[in-house]
């Protein structure tokens, strides 16, 4: 007697499985009644990754940065000098003063929302090739990137498929913008101040994945109390974001704002959350909180698609 191969017996309980999610998804969803919305979120994931799995083949690794140590000033010993000697002018102090870096000053013109709800990673990705003069913000522009995301996607970036952090990455160095690394750190504090200093020395953007990790900001800038790349103790006061989820409201995040908004920290805290998400979403998260698997690397991990190199002048 031949049996049915493993596959053709997943369908049927997989049938069944939309099924349900399909009957109960209207009044789940909709409540989040007792988290159970976010566990539908989680299932309907699985759902679709055991479905429609993506390659696993090699992809963009995730570095994962360390805190840097507390740094300790020692006193430095005088020495003393002879009579004769002559003592060399004493270096300019720094000047500690508030700053505001921003890399492109008008930015509706390198701004593009993206074309469905879920093109948030390649309307990000178009804004930077636009910035950096590699890309334009057409429409056609970005169906083009999205429609070649098979040449990117892998299961370790994005385990249902399609677009993650490294895909991202990918699709930049194709399209010109090389050396790009996926970061990964403990505090989201850690990972603004990184790239408030890689904008700074690279003149190049950051893509920043909030909303745990659903979604992509483009950073442009940033204000801070001083020079973060002179002063250790810099705070970050604000970053300048292209949300292209703009002009659309959020259910859960609320309305987005406009092109090159100045996002304070109490904003992006609460976009990025460090402690727990908004209303009806506080068992979920810090940092990266995906529905379709466990990423060791990235969960609980604020992740930015950091530049590592100078752009070309």
């Amino acid at each position: 007697m031949n049996l049915p191969s493993r596959t053709s017996r997943r369908w049927p309980l997989v049938i069944l499985t939309l099924v349900l999610l399909f009957v109960t998804s209207f009044t789940v969803v909709g409540t989040n009644a007792l988290g159970m919305g976010v566990r539908f979120e989680r299932l309907q994931a699985r759902v679709e990754t055991f479905i429609d799995p993506p390659p696993r083949r090699s992809t963009l690794p995730t570095v994962i940065v360390t805190p840097e140590p507390t740094a300790t000033v020692e006193p430095t010993p005088r020495d003393t000098l002879e009579p004769s000697a002559m003592t060399s002018p004493s270096p300019t102090p720094l000047v500690r003063e508030p700053v505001d870096i921003v890399l492109v000053e008008d930015q509706e013109t390198v701004f593009a929302s993206q074309l469905t709800e879920k093109d948030c990673a390649v309307a990000a990705t178009q804004m930077v090739l636009a910035i950096l003069g590699l890309g334009d913000t057409s429409d056609e522009f970005q169906q083009e990137i999205k429609d070649r995301i098979d040449d990117w996607d892998a299961f370790d970036d994005s385990q249902n498929g399609g677009w993650g952090p490294a895909a991202v990455g990918l699709a930049l160095a194709d399209y010109g913008a090389t050396d790009y690394e996926v970061r990964a750190y403990d505090t989201y504090a850690h990972a603004l101040r990184d790239s408030a200093i890689a904008i700074t020395e690279f003149d190049k953007p950051v893509v920043m994945f909030p909303w745990w990790g659903a979604h992509s900001w483009v950073m442009t800038g940033y204000q801070a109390d001083a020079d973060p790349t002179l002063f250790s103790d810099a705070t970050i006061t604000g970053a300048y974001i292209l949300d292209p989820w703009y002009p659309r409201i959020s259910s859960i995040w609320g309305p987005s704002d406009e092109p090159g908004n100045l996002e304070d920290l109490a904003e992006l805290e609460r976009n990025w959350p460090a402690f727990q998400g908004p209303p009806g979403y506080e068992q979920i998260g810090p940092g990266w909180s995906r529905p379709e698997g466990a990423y060791p690397d990235r969960d609980g991990k604020f992740i930015v698609l950091m530049p590592t190199t100078p752009r070309d002048t």
